[in-house]
């Protein structure tokens, strides 16, 4: 572990009094923005503040080591670095914390995530990705805290896949030669959480080019170190990853105080040349760090810090002791500085003003517009009297949001509802239809792909089977694919437990790290959220990976970070980045309580944004790889669990054909009931449907394929106009997928005016089921449950055709 002191310091020696000075502008600068933000949610302007205050110094100098082609995978408190980059202006900043929902002024989230959430666009506008091997990247943030730390071990990982994996040397759009370093950041008391601790294992283990900063401020809002981190020194008690000699496996650490700003920039050079040269992950503990104006606008320091506390954290400001320092070596004198800071304060209020008039002058425009059509309406339809309340509130309010516009423009509809013929009438609808489509595109636009590689783009290519193919196990079928898959592709890298040497515990990598390497096909530890985010990182990086989750069951340690950060990462930007990332797991029917996982619901309402994929065999799942690996989405792939030894044919086009997403597909024709299901339990429902047909009863099979998205094309409609009866059947828990599926077939697409009877769902039991055949089979739905439900439906239509049968 090394300790940096000032006096030594080459790297910061050898700056000009210009660099020196630039970035005590830089650090003022930011300053006064925090300053000056605070203030504006206090007027009310903005939501919530959350500030880097007090981290400035410890960003300029990582800023000085962070190079083009390089990577951040931060948290919301890394504005200075981000101004220092070159990656955010001051307007911009301020754009955010407005929440202005224009991209060009403010890239980073359009205005849909808090202020302090950074990113860079890494796409251009066609979705394709831009040259990251010359631009300086940031990932786009999130709020949970150490949720940056699984992506940001991929964004690591993918340099040593550009330095060691010869095939990829030709991308050079995304690397040169894998030199890019990966810079993490977070906030002490965010090192308790799992994911860094995971994250900092992985990178130890996979010895790769991240360089974790943490600012340590002593606190996590108003809990102290004491009983956030054991000894209260994350560096201390990570000492055991620090490496003894060049060569051997681990970390260097480093430990740095926060407001010794040359011996910041030293230990930031130090530490980036190892870490880019050698491939040895890096921890920077940034100590003695103030925060101060606290956690953020939702409550005051003061509160929870004692007065020696608040009177050292004055003193031992960063900015105030690198003005000390400056002074003190002759780089400048009180006055230069002074006017320094003098500059900065005008610099941020004009920044503020010019982002106030650019979020507010358009909203003010659009109030003014509708007003003046309100008017127009209450005119011509003498609804003054009822009107005029509305316009006077809207006209009146000083800073009206577009809420305010358009609940006062469809509460004056609703007045006028009765009114036959009316120009100015017809000319409001006019405009509140355009403003509806106009705000849609601002709060709602690119949850998926807009780019011509979206997956619902992709044309679909039938699978071909010669006359004489030969029936083999399911998991040869998937075996086939992937070794094309690997074949065709170089960015293709498949990761996960067991994956590598025994070719997955199914056996459908079998052979193909032997064939491809063990870059290409590799074995990780047990560490489910930091194999998704290995992917999250090498996706954002233009690699395409297939992470695999062992059984389904499982996904629950990922969920957090494929919902928060994967699924949301496209509409978060607007288009500004995406990761392709596919999630391979297994699930469905097997034996005992943490191998016969169906928890679609949780997963729907988790990952909107990215696409679910049921396959009922591996030939739809070998297609659904296919198509995934030609679009730029993440998706989710479930293979069902009891069907890699069933007996399947191997296409003879098994590395082009395709499966189109949101496409059901009918099994079974029939005429007096639609089944409607997916996945294992396809198998299930045409057992029953032959045994139905066996009493007189016929059913119609549809498999989804897929749940997300669902039914594009109305095959489930089409199929209840013909039967006039429904059921959803799933392995899920009552009210889980079932529901889901029901909503979407009898809501979205107005199916309830074609039933003739009740539509029912079949579902699994609310527990998972126990170890044994016998558990199976009295937990989830069998063909005997699924003949008696459809059996009940038909009793009611003809009860003396089909009598009781218990």
């Amino acid at each position: 572990m090394s300790t940096a002191e000032s006096a030594v310091a080459p790297a910061a020696a050898t700056l000009s009094k210009e660099e020196l000075l630039r970035d005590y502008r830089l650090g003022w600068e930011s300053r006064q923005a925090s300053l000056t933000g605070r203030k504006e949610v206090f007027m009310g302007k903005a939501k919530f503040g959350i500030f880097g205050d007090g981290k400035e110094l410890p960003q300029l100098a990582m800023a000085r080591a962070f190079r083009p082609g390089d990577w951040r995978s931060g948290y919301y408190r890394d504005q200075t670095f981000m101004f220092a980059i070159g990656e955010l202006t001051l307007q911009q900043y301020f754009a955010q914390l407005y929440a202005h929902p224009d991209v060009e002024a403010e890239p980073s989230t359009a205005g849909r995530a808090m202020n302090g959430h950074f990113g860079t666009r890494i796409l251009d506008e066609d979705g394709q990705f831009k040259n990251l091997a010359e631009s300086k990247n940031s990932s786009a943030d999130i709020s949970p805290t150490g949720g940056q730390m699984p992506r940001l071990v991929g964004l690591a990982y993918a340099s040593k896949l550009f330095r060691h994996n010869p095939a990829l040397r030709e991308l050079t759009q995304f690397s040169h030669n894998g030199d890019e370093v990966a810079f993490g950041t977070i906030g002490n008391a965010s090192t308790s959480e799992g994911m860094f601790f995971e994250a900092i294992n992985a990178a130890g283990v996979l010895q790769i080019p991240m360089l974790m900063s943490v600012w340590d401020d002593h606190y996590g809002i108003s809990v102290p170190a004491e009983y956030q981190t054991t000894k209260q020194s994350i560096s201390e008690i990570l000492a055991g990853f620090q490496r003894n000699a060049p060569g051997e496996q681990g970390f260097e650490i480093f430990v740095v105080k926060g407001w010794d700003y040359a011996a910041l920039v030293d230990t930031y050079q130090r530490a980036a040349e190892v870490c880019r040269r050698e491939h040895v992950p890096v921890l920077i503990h940034v100590t003695e760090v103030t925060q101060p104006q606290g956690h953020s606008t939702s409550g005051s320091h003061e509160r929870y810090k004692s007065k020696d506390r608040l009177t050292w954290e004055q003193e031992y400001d960063c900015l105030r002791q690198m003005r000390l320092w400056l002074l003190q070596e002759g780089h400048a004198t009180e006055v230069e500085l002074d006017l320094i800071e003098s500059e900065a304060r005008e610099t941020v209020r004009q920044a503020r003003a010019a982002a106030w008039e650019g979020f507010f002058n358009p909203v003010k425009a659009e109030r003014d517009e509708a007003v003046q059509l309100l008017n127009q309406l209450a005119t011509e339809t003498g609804r003054e009297n009822e009107l005029h309340e509305l316009i006077h509130q809207l006209e009146q309010n000083p800073t009206p949001v577009r809420a305010d516009i358009m609940r006062a423009v469809r509460r004056s509809l609703r007045l006028v509802r009765d009114v036959k013929r009316s120009g100015a009438r017809a000319e409001l609808r006019r405009w509140h239809e355009q403003a509806l489509a106009d705000n849609a595109d601002r709060y709602n636009s690119h949850l998926h792909s807009q780019s011509e590689e979206s997956a619902l783009q992709v044309e679909e290519v039938k699978a071909e089977y010669a006359p004489d193919a030969a029936q083999v196990d399911g998991r040869e079928v998937l075996q086939a694919c992937f070794d094309a898959i690997l074949a065709r592709d170089p960015r293709v890298f498949a990761i996960g437990e067991d994956v590598g040497r025994i070719g997955d515990v199914n056996q459908a990598f079998a052979g193909l790290q032997e064939k491809y390497g063990e870059l290409r096909v590799t074995d990780t530890g047990i560490r489910e959220c930091t194999i998704v985010g290995q992917g999250i990182g090498a996706a954002l990086r233009g690699l395409r990976p297939i992470t695999e989750i062992q059984y389904l069951d499982y996904l629950l340690y990922a969920i957090q970070i494929l919902s928060d950060d994967l699924a949301s990462l496209q509409y978060r930007t607007k288009g500004g980045q995406k990761a392709p990332l596919i999630v391979r797991t297994r699930g469905h029917r097997l034996e005992g309580i943490w191998h016969s996982g169906s928890p679609i619901q949780m997963i729907l309402g988790s990952i909107r944004g990215m696409h679910l994929c049921v396959p009922r065999d591996m030939t739809q799942a070998a297609g659904m790889y296919n198509t995934l690996l030609k679009s730029d989405e993440p998706a989710i792939v479930i293979e069902p669990l009891n069907g890699y030894r069933l007996k399947e044919r191997i296409p003879t086009n098994v590395a082009e054909f395709t499966v189109p997403l949101g496409v059901p597909q009918v099994l079974r024709e029939g005429s007096d009931l639609t089944i409607v299901t997916y996945g294992s339990m396809c198998r299930i429902v045409l057992d029953a449907a032959k045994q139905l047909e066996q009493v007189g009863i016929s059913v119609e099979v549809v498999d989804v394929q897929t749940l997300l998205p669902f039914d594009r094309e109305g095959v489930i409609l089409e199929s209840i106009q013909k039967t006039s009866r429904v059921l959803f059947a799933d392995e899920d828990v009552p009210g889980g997928a079932t529901a889901y599926m029901l909503q979407q077939v009898l809501d979205e697409q107005g199916g309830y005016r074609f039933l003739d009877s009740q539509p029912r769902c079949l579902s699994a039991h609310a527990h998972r089921p126990p170890y044994g055949s016998d558990g199976d089979y009295f937990s989830k739905p069998n063909a005997e449950d699924v003949f008696d439900v459809v059996y009940e439906v038909m009793q009611e239509v003809a009860p003396q055709q089909f009598p009781n049968i218990y």
